[in-house]
């Protein structure tokens, strides 16, 4: 029985008297195995555990996290990571987003360096001083608590300090219709320290890297796709003194397909319905009635739609600019309608008219033949005016004369020209109205230097 009960003991220690093999992740956070070996020296030389150096940092050195680690000021290098836009509202003039916020900076009084630490990295929570910075142009913002505080904290040996927080912050945007749907619109982040000026603390985006607001993917909403973000740093003016302010300004232009299709596509069929009554001729007037009404109530109801979903605002926007033109269009249709069945009717009233002259020309005709006192002979008399007066207002009288050819047009001439009128005035308007805004949009897309790339 004894050689049994030796037989756990002589296991184990073969067991850990072999090599061990595995892959252990350095403080970079790269797999490496060479990692093995120094691992192995550090226990023989005893390390110091992560336990040890957080209480040696935090109590054995009278670490307060109230006090500044530099009198002489700390430098915050800043870092956003854009994981989603989820919403851009044009109602509240705002922006939803969910972000990684990235702070970092060297506390030379959390230096471990000296400690043989074990890990060569060492995670705190809500222990270490911080710069207490926050969005002070936000509407809202929260650190995500799903299922516990997103809050990420390391500390590097030589004192450098690592933060991370997954922030939700809504922002707002300074947005402009007047080429909408056409436009592009703009919002911005203010980041800065609340509670230190720039003696004390020092914000600066991150200079290692080229851009320190990026997206960690594409970010396309169903009205918008972000096209530039820019960042920027401001020293701005306080009672308390000067602070620097982070300024991340976020570009977005936006889809115009959907409002094509929905607002700008159904006001052709509409125009185009009630250019037909110009060829049902004079007598159909109650169908050229029905067509022209209905189209521009349905022009106006679909301009209500679209309306409905944009800010109350006390300018003209572009859509506004084609909808009311397309309705002008449509009424003057009405108008020539109203026109032409005045003419018509009046036309009808010379008929019965001339008719009415033919049997009095025939009655004069047997009064002639009738003996004397019942017939009476008139002498005809022309009275010539002066010569000044007779042509002093040529050019009036020319203008009458236009504008009396004019009216004369018969009610079939009416409809042949406006058959070829409307169809050519509205191809000029929209020439004249998408050179003209698509323009516009170049020129504001100068304004913001977009170079064609997305971020």
């Amino acid at each position: 029985m004894k050689p049994h009960k030796n037989i756990f003991p002589i296991f184990l220690q073969i067991l850990f008297s072999k090599p061990i093999l595995g892959v252990l992740i350095d403080s970079d956070y790269f797999v490496s195995e060479d990692t093995v070996a120094e691992n192995l020296i550090k226990r023989k030389n005893n390390c110091t555990r992560q336990p040890a150096v957080i209480d040696q940092l935090l109590s054995g050195t009278g670490y307060n996290k109230l006090k500044l680690p530099n009198e002489d000021g700390i430098t915050v290098q800043v870092e956003f990571w854009i994981h989603a836009i989820t919403s851009i509202n044009e109602i509240t003039n705002d922006f939803e987003m969910d972000m990684y916020i990235n702070e970092m900076w060297l506390d030379p009084e959390l230096k471990f360096d000296h400690l043989n630490p074990c890990k060569q990295n060492v995670s705190v929570l809500e222990k270490l001083w911080t710069p207490n910075s926050c969005f002070i142009n936000s509407k809202f913002a929260e650190i995500h608590d799903s299922p516990f505080r997103n809050v990420f904290l390391m500390i590097y040996p030589n004192g450098t300090v690592w933060v991370n927080y997954r922030v939700r912050v809504k922002g707002p945007c300074d947005l402009s219709f007047e080429l909408f749907p056409l436009d592009i619109q703009e919002c911005h982040l203010i980041y800065e320290s609340f509670n230190y000026n720039n003696l004390e603390v020092k914000m600066r985006w991150n200079e290692k890297t080229q851009n320190p607001v990026y997206t960690t993917a594409k970010i396309r909403l169903p009205d918008f796709e972000l096209i530039k973000i820019e960042t920027t740093r401001v020293v701005a003016p306080y009672a308390a003194g000067m602070w620097d302010e982070l300024h991340a300004k976020f570009v977005f232009e936006r889809r115009f397909i959907w409002y094509f299709m929905q607002a700008f596509l159904p006001t052709y069929p509409a125009i185009f319905i009630s250019w037909i009554s110009f060829s049902l001729g004079t007598q159909a007037m109650p169908a050229r009635t029905m067509l022209g009404v209905n189209a521009l109530l349905a022009l106006i109801f679909q301009f209500g739609n679209i309306m409905k979903n944009l800010p109350r605002v006390s300018y003209v926007k572009a859509i506004d600019v084609w909808m009311l033109v397309s309705m002008t269009f449509i009424f003057c249709s009405l108008l020539e309608l109203a026109i032409v069945g005045y003419k018509t009717k009046n036309e009808e009233k010379k008929e019965k008219k001339r008719k009415n002259r033919k049997l009095g020309k025939n009655l004069e005709l047997n009064l002639e033949d009738s003996p004397i006192g019942f017939g009476q002979k008139f002498e005809k008399r022309i009275m010539l005016l002066p010569e000044n007066r007779r042509y002093g207002n040529f050019e009036k009288l020319n203008l009458r004369t236009i504008f009396e050819n004019v009216w004369n047009w018969s009610p079939e001439k009416i409809d042949r020209i406006s058959t070829i009128l409307f169809p050519a005035c509205f191809a000029i308007f929209n020439i004249i109205y998408w050179s003209y805004y698509y323009n516009k949009k170049l020129e504001k897309a100068a304004a913001f230097k977009l170079d064609g790339t997305n971020p």
